[in-house]
């Protein structure tokens, strides 16, 4: 089969009615007729993902068969919960709030994190100051993997930042990934008293380049969007009736004390600009046709797909599933 020419709306998609039916009987058949479950679970943030499955599931099988819920914790912006809770409103959908910031603290999680920060910055003061991880642009422009940086942000707004060491980072990620956990265990805890399914949230690069915590996100029945690119979800979502406060809200990753971008955390592109070059990593397009079309380099192209494809193996673990070992 002939690809078609590389271009920037590549991604475009061309009925998204017909793409809204086709998720939407899948879900379905999922709950309804392969599981015979009674309905749906899922965590809500006030992000682009979680509000676009809600809303598919809210249309397709019903907003009274699906429960939203809402996990703040002592770091989640208060828009978050505001925007989950007008969204749920808005579609008709019951839902609840359950803050998991007491299972945190019980998880040493805060604790755990700041404990390491201080290693770092011995001046960080947890009452007062902000922390967040970023990662800079270094391996897309040479050949060398990507830096993290540690920032640490003051009461007066000051912020310094650092190289961090591989022991420190490596405490800070894991204790930050009980967040994500608990929230699993909560949206897990639901659906087993209400006999329903977890509908996961994430999207295909969350997926494919390792941007969730297994057990943690990563834990759901099934994924509508998991093979939708970001651009894509905007897409669905416009089309579903999310709200314009959900689409223009720059997606972050609500984790870390100060603010912080996908972007600047992990994926180092824009969505309008990265979901383009995937695909064409993907697809096997050249990367002189590629360049063309993104006003790049062919060198350029060519070190972006190594990137994605060093993410993709490095994450390969992420996506494994347990292996039940074979007797002899």
């Amino acid at each position: 089969m002939t690809k078609p020419p590389f271009s920037k709306d590549i991604l475009k998609i061309r009925d998204i009615e017909a793409l809204a039916d086709h998720l939407g009987n899948l879900l379905k058949e999922e709950i309804f007729v392969k599981y015979k479950r009674r309905g749906a679970v899922v965590g809500i943030s006030g992000g682009i993902d979680s509000s676009v499955s809600m809303a598919l599931a809210a249309k397709y099988i019903g907003p009274e068969r699906v429960f939203g819920v809402m996990m703040p914790e002592k770091d989640s912006s208060p828009d978050s919960e505001s925007l989950a809770e007008r969204l749920a409103k808005k579609f008709g959908v019951p839902h609840i709030v359950e803050n998991i910031r007491p299972a945190l603290e019980g998880f040493k999680c805060y604790e755990r994190r700041d404990e390491a920060i201080k290693r770092v910055f011995p001046d960080f003061n947890p009452v007062t100051d902000k922390s967040k991880i970023g990662i800079n642009k270094t391996g897309l422009d040479q050949k060398l993997p990507p830096l993290f940086y540690l920032t640490v942000i003051d009461k007066d707004g000051n912020s310094q930042s650092k190289i961090i060491p591989v022991k420190e980072y490596l405490q800070i990620v894991a204790a930050s990934n009980f967040k994500q956990r608990c929230r699993m265990s909560m949206v897990y805890y639901y659906a087993e008293m209400m006999h329903y399914m977890v509908i996961g949230t994430a999207n295909k690069h969350e997926i494919d380049q390792g941007f969730f915590v297994k057990f943690g996100d990563g834990g759901a029945d099934f994924y509508p969007q998991a093979n939708l690119y970001k651009t894509q979800v905007y897409q669905l979502a416009d089309f579903l009736g999310v709200t314009r406060e959900i689409i223009e809200r720059t997606p972050t990753t609500d984790t870390y004390s100060a603010e912080q971008t996908q972007e600047e955390f992990f994926y180092q592109l824009p969505f309008e600009i990265m979901d383009p070059m995937w695909y064409g990593f993907e697809n096997g397009y050249s990367t002189t046709e590629v360049g063309e079309v993104m006003g790049m380099s062919a060198e350029e192209v060519q070190m972006i797909f190594e990137n994605f494809a060093r993410k993709k193996k490095t994450t390969d673990y992420l996506r494994a599933n347990p292996y039940y070992f074979p007797l002899i």
